[in-house]
């Protein structure tokens, strides 16, 4: 999914969180580059009535599933269990919807003003208890404490900057080829939308959403992350704290009943828009059960990013960004280098260069002092970067660093890995890794890697490193991505649109290109000015 700005990044680094535990005991150092924390360290929060167990947000209300039902949530770090959640079903999702339609015919007559003022009373809210909500993150998702304040800054962010572009939901006049008309056209919001998140961003996903579907005059209903539910729910009670009108932010949770949930939001017809981050298959099975009614859509669905780096590039530079593109949330994003090719002239130079940075990583808990890197999220992400690695391996690559399970960790855990002598028939040529693992390709001319680029399905992100201007603009229009990344490996700013082309989705996050996607172009023609009517 999506990558933290730079500055933001590098101001979580400089301000680590140091939240409260239930034991003074501090967290022990393994060796020199892995660290566990005791299981019975259970991160406290300033403020616990943001720990949000056994209730979901409808209707301005906390709530429980009509069946009773809860799924379990464990730290994917100790597997030790956090807590419980609704298991929401298809009549506790139509109800949802039954609210955020009524709330729908108060709320899009509110002005833009009215719905800054809203959205900007969240964002300050997010940015009041930030440490509490990194906190959140870092316990459901793993990733370390200072990657989840970078993301709940670059989360609140979204807020901010929808609140700014609410008033400005500009329409036009048009000059008719009737003389007695006048046509313009006013931007009105699509209506009630559904929308889901994935675990991986847990504060970043929801707010990108439901951002501009509130600045745009929509009501929401959000199915948020089994596996990530808190943090979600957190943002919720910010919402109500906020003044959210009942009914126009509704946050619910499934984790067996997610495709049941899934199919009442894309078949129900007061649903017009639904949006979604996740992987193509299911992007796909959504939008072939949207057509039902005939729904917008926004997908932002998985990637293959390649990461070029040509002879010309500064070598250090491309280490660097190639280090903050593949390794961010221990590589757990769609937009992170999936496959990085290396020019021949400088390739040992920038293998050497990478793995020693890769070397330096510590592994562990994300509520240890000094980690950088967290687990994966389950055991199938572990077994999928083990698969591919080890295929690898069987068809003539090199394990430089890594490589293996760190069970001494953590069930979750896999050493951050660097492969060289990649090949196009791996695994990791075609597939999404979506782990720590960075294999290295060899190329010869900027034709060829272009084309090696392009091979894929997907197109979400790209990136490349190069001090020839011609070529940055050929390379840049050639790469068949729908975000391109040049000398940077950090490419996501609320300010920037954030989507791809071809099986990696079509519409755009954030930006002024954002709010677009949750509104219609009303024409209004207007006859009789004076001059004989249309015939």
């Amino acid at each position: 999914m999506a990558l933290l700005p730079k500055a933001l990044f590098n101001a979580s680094r400089a301000a680590l969180l140091r939240p409260h535990f239930q034991t003074s005991t501090l967290p022990r150092i393994v060796g020199s580059s892995f660290s566990r924390l005791a299981s019975t360290m259970a991160p406290q929060l300033k403020d616990p009535s943001l720990f949000k167990k056994d209730v979901c947000y409808v209707n301005g209300e906390w709530i429980t599933a009509k069946s009773g039902k809860t799924f379990q949530v464990n730290d994917p770090a100790t597997g030790e269990f956090i807590g419980t959640c609704p298991e929401f079903d298809a009549a506790d999702t139509e109800a949802a919807i039954r609210h955020a339609e009524a709330a729908f015919e108060t709320y899009r007559k509110t002005t833009g003003r009215e719905r800054s003022k809203l959205l900007r009373r969240w964002y300050d809210l997010m940015v009041a208890n930030a440490d509490d909500l990194a906190t959140l993150i870092a316990w459901e998702n793993g990733k370390p404490l200072a990657d989840a304040q970078g993301e709940v800054a670059y989360a609140a962010n979204f807020f901010e900057w929808f609140s700014e572009e609410a008033p400005r939901n500009y329409g036009n006049t048009i000059p008719s080829s009737t003389l007695g008309n006048r046509v313009w056209t006013i931007k009105e919001p699509v209506g009630v939308c559904g929308l889901i998140t994935p675990w991986n961003f847990p504060a970043a996903m929801i707010t990108r959403k439901i951002g501009p579907a509130l600045a745009a005059g929509c009501t929401v209903v959000c199915k948020s992350p089994g596996e990530t539910p808190y943090t979600s729910l957190a943002i919720a009670e910010l919402a109500h704290r906020a003044g959210v009108p009942k009914g126009v932010v509704n946050i619910i949770t499934a984790l067996d009943n997610t495709p049941a949930v899934g199919l009442v939001l894309t078949s129900d017809p007061a649903i017009r828009k639904i949006s979604f981050t996740g992987s193509t298959p299911v992007g796909k099975l959504l939008m072939k059960q949207c057509s039902t009614t005939l729904k917008k859509l926004s997908l932002e669905l998985g990637g293959n990013a390649p990461f070029i780096v040509f002879d010309d590039a500064d070598v250090d530079a491309a280490v660097t960004g190639a280090i903050a593109s593949k390794f961010r949330s221990s590589g757990q994003t769609c937009v992170c280098a999936n496959r990085i090719f290396v020019q021949r002239g400088i390739y040992d130079a920038f293998a050497a260069k990478f793995a020693a940075k890769v070397r330096e990583f510590k592994v562990g808990n994300g509520f240890a002092a000094g980690v950088t890197h967290g687990p994966l999220i389950h055991a199938k992400a572990v077994a999928k970067v083990e698969q591919h690695v080890r295929d690898a391996e069987a068809k003539g690559a090199k394990v430089v660093v890594g490589g293996q399970r760190l069970p001494a960790v953590g069930d979750n855990f896999f050493e951050p890995t660097v492969l060289t002598g990649m090949t196009a028939d791996m695994d990791m040529a075609s597939e999404e890794t979506f782990g720590p693992v960075a294999g290295l390709f060899m190329f010869d001319t900027e034709d060829e890697v272009v084309r090696l680029a392009n091979a894929t399905n997907v197109g979400l992100a790209g990136y490349f490193f190069s001090k020839d201007l011609s070529r940055v603009y050929r390379v840049a229009e050639h790469l068949e991505v729908g975000m391109v990344g040049v000398n940077t490996g950090l490419i996501s700013d609320p300010a920037a649109p954030f989507g791809g082309v071809k099986e990696s989705g079509f519409g755009r996050e954030g930006s002024l290109y954002g709010i677009g996607e949750y509104q219609i172009t009303k024409m209004i023609t207007y006859g009789g000015m004076g001059d004989p009517l249309q015939t």
